[in-house]
């Protein structure tokens, strides 16, 4: 996060994501952008990530496992909602029940993606656009079945920088790892 702010990069938002990628909207005054992200919904994103994120004005975006929240280990629904008030958290959709989305059926795959949406709406009061595939796994249905359930975005954990010519349901990743340096991260970054 220390170098993501030293070095000047914008962190963007999911709705900002969808203008740049979809309508070649990039916000003129920033050079350098950058999503960031985090799976799952730890209750790490809050006691360590979150500070950080406060510190450094890095925007991120955590794709939230909604059946897991309030659970041992995961983030609680007031610390999602403070986070999501301090307007440096966006939340997403990672499912509902974090079920890898080429072992289901079509059927399967809509119902984890709508129950998850509908969960965002009703709990926090905002309109999904954005999924993260879990383990970013999908197959040749999931693209479709998101798109029909409302969502605007998908990211896979395929390696890479996202650009439009992925596809919007099938945009690519950086993983970042802990024991990485600075050095790699830096060239993670680089197109």
């Amino acid at each position: 996060m220390k170098y993501l702010h030293e070095q000047d990069y914008y962190t963007v938002t999911p709705a900002e994501a969808y203008k740049i990628l979809a309508q070649n909207k990039v916000p003129k005054k920033h050079k350098k952008l950058v999503m960031v992200t985090f799976d799952d919904g730890y209750e790490n994103n809050y006691t360590a990530a979150y500070p950080l994120l406060k510190k450094y004005h890095i925007h991120a975006t955590i794709g939230l496992i909604t059946s897991k929240v309030d659970t041992q280990g995961m983030l609680t629904l007031k610390q999602v909602k403070e986070m999501k008030k301090s307007k440096w958290v966006s939340f997403v959709s990672h499912t509902q029940n974090h079920q890898e989305l080429n072992r289901l059926d079509e059927a399967g795959q809509r119902e984890e993606m709508q129950a998850s949406r509908t969960w965002l709406k009703q709990d926090l009061h905002q309109k999904p656009d954005l999924l993260v595939y879990p383990v970013g796994r999908y197959n040749e249905v999931s693209p479709k079945v998101a798109k029909e359930s409302g969502y605007k975005l998908d990211l896979t954990t395929k390696p890479g920088l996202a650009n439009a010519e992925q596809g919007l349901y099938e945009l690519h990743r950086q993983r970042v790892v802990p024991d990485m340096t600075q050095e790699v991260f830096a060239k993670l970054l680089q197109p």
